[in-house]
């Protein structure tokens, strides 16, 4: 009879923050298996077709500043294993109702030049954050309780992200425009714009587009995945898919345990094995709003009234910034906006392999209550039709996600949260639990690596690699020579 195989750590789920935590501890010489529940690695990071044969389309995330400016990424050969960037030429644009659009560029005086009367002002916010990246990238991608490397660079952010993005924006910007497209990329955090650190999501997602740009991974989002597979591989770690976990006891034995699960998932395979207090404070985390997602097969670009948005790759619908507020507060209370905030993606433009010569892809979702079970599609349609008459004539196939679909897809997105809990500020400074590492539980060599932890949502692999961080310090004191980026 075989004796079970023994792993220095097991990592359950293959989405980023669980490759990204079995690569860390892989490269500390650990022996490593991830076990994923699906038959396709990469969590939310993965493509399918999804509509008709030869339309690759992305699952879950499709655009990705923070994978291009994550710390931990910067230090992995992704690029040896076929991981490429395309950067489009506008990543964002975010059109308004009298034909004028708002575009953020690469080039932080390009994206100001567009915003006239707010030009200056623009510079004034963006430039000195932009310079400092680097180091900014490192303190607002780990936990919020630890001691700062840059502490004025921080301190300099901080104040300005814990800002309301309305306040912020009307305090700043004069124009319709500037303030439009600052409350768009704040909507990013799901969070009523009136409610403190929705500012922070405008600024970090503004800054890494002035860093890193927006791009796409030539192939689709799965290429993200299978790059960091690969690697994971040429380390020596294993990758089990259709290997799903009902119950930690059932796992080989193996000194950590790294999970890369939501907070209700870990409640579901683990609850009565916790301590009343711990399992208290996990049932009382909250859930972030859905989302409901369409994919497209085209049969031609996207019919855009404003020319700029013919060249960008990500698109904001929402109109002013009261619009966008009112949307997202809407969303908050339960209720379904009237017009809804939506978000498109138009990879096909830039990659090839996504569609069928001639023909196109468009990604798009917007924002509803968590669970909702209503077909948002002709809100969405409607939306794309307000900036871009025609668009439906273009159509050839649809492909929707609500609530249901997606955790069957994903159990992790229960609901329709893709960001594995509110990031409000109570759940950015305890998420799950108020902690400098949150990771830990209090089962014995067990850890939480997902998007319910620090910094959150986002394919930038950041939960995992610190997570598995925890686990090298708590359980391998003699492996602690794993990669560690600094600020250098």
């Amino acid at each position: 009879m075989n004796t079970p195989i023994e792993y220095d750590a097991i990592v359950v789920g293959s989405g980023p923050n669980g490759l990204a935590a079995a690569i860390t501890l892989a490269r500390a010489g650990c022996s490593v298996v991830v076990y994923e529940a699906n038959a396709t690695i990469g969590g939310g990071a993965r493509s399918a077709e999804l509509t008709l044969p030869g339309f690759l389309h992305d699952v879950c995330s499709a655009v990705h500043p923070l994978a291009a400016g994550s710390p931990f990424f910067k230090t992995l050969p992704l690029e040896r294993f076929g991981l490429e960037w395309i950067e489009p030429a506008i990543p964002l644009a975010h059109p308004m109702d009298n034909g004028s659009v708002a575009c953020l560029c690469k080039d932080i005086d390009l994206t100001a030049e567009k915003l006239g009367e707010d030009s200056a002002a623009y510079r004034r916010l963006m430039k000195p954050l932009t310079r400092d990246w680097e180091n900014l990238a490192i303190e607002f991608l780990q936990p919020m309780l630890h001691w700062p490397q840059h502490p004025i660079t921080l301190a300099h952010f901080g104040i300005l992200a814990l800002c309301p993005a309305t306040l912020l924006a009307k305090f700043i910007f004069k124009g319709e425009r500037a303030r439009a497209l600052f409350a768009g990329i704040a909507a990013h955090s799901f969070l009523p714009l009136e409610t403190p650190v929705s500012s922070a999501f405008a600024l970090v997602l503004g800054l890494a587009g002035h860093a890193v740009g927006w791009p796409i991974p030539r192939g689709g989002s799965q290429q993200i995945s299978n790059a960091l597979a690969d690697y994971l591989r040429e380390l020596g770690g294993t990758i089990e898919v259709n290997h799903r976990i009902e119950n930690l006891r059932g796992l080989l034995k193996s000194r950590a345990i790294l999970l890369d699960i939501s907070v209700w998932e870990f409640l579901r395979i683990a609850g009565q094995q916790m301590p009343s207090s711990y399992r208290r404070r996990l049932e009382s985390f909250r859930h972030a709003p859905g989302i409901f997602k369409i994919d497209y097969a085209l049969s031609e670009p996207v019919p855009w009234k404003a020319e700029a948005c013919r060249r960008a790759g990500t698109i904001h619908l929402g109109g002013t910034i009261d619009e966008i507020a009112a949307a997202e507060r809407e969303v908050a209370r339960g209720k379904i906006p009237e017009r809804l905030f939506t978000l498109v993606a138009q990879q096909s433009l830039f990659d090839e392999t996504r569609a069928p010569g001639g023909q196109h892809t468009l990604w798009a979702y917007c924002h509803v209550p968590f669970g909702c079970g209503t077909d948002m599609s002709d809100q969405i349609e409607s939306q794309i039709e307000r900036f871009a008459p025609g668009f439906r004539d273009c159509i050839l196939a649809r492909h929707k996600m609500g609530a249901a679909a997606l955790e069957k897809s994903n159990p992790n997105l229960a609901g329709g949260d893709i960001n594995g809990g509110a990031a409000n500020l109570t759940q950015l400074i305890a998420r799950p639990v108020l902690s400098p590492t949150p990771y830990r539980t209090p089962l014995p060599g067990v850890y939480l690596c997902s998007a319910s932890t620090p910094p959150g949502g986002g394919v930038h692999g950041m939960c995992g690699y610190h997570a598995a961080r925890t686990a090298l310090h708590d359980l391998f004191s003699t492996r602690k020579s794993a990669m560690h980026f600094n600020s250098g």
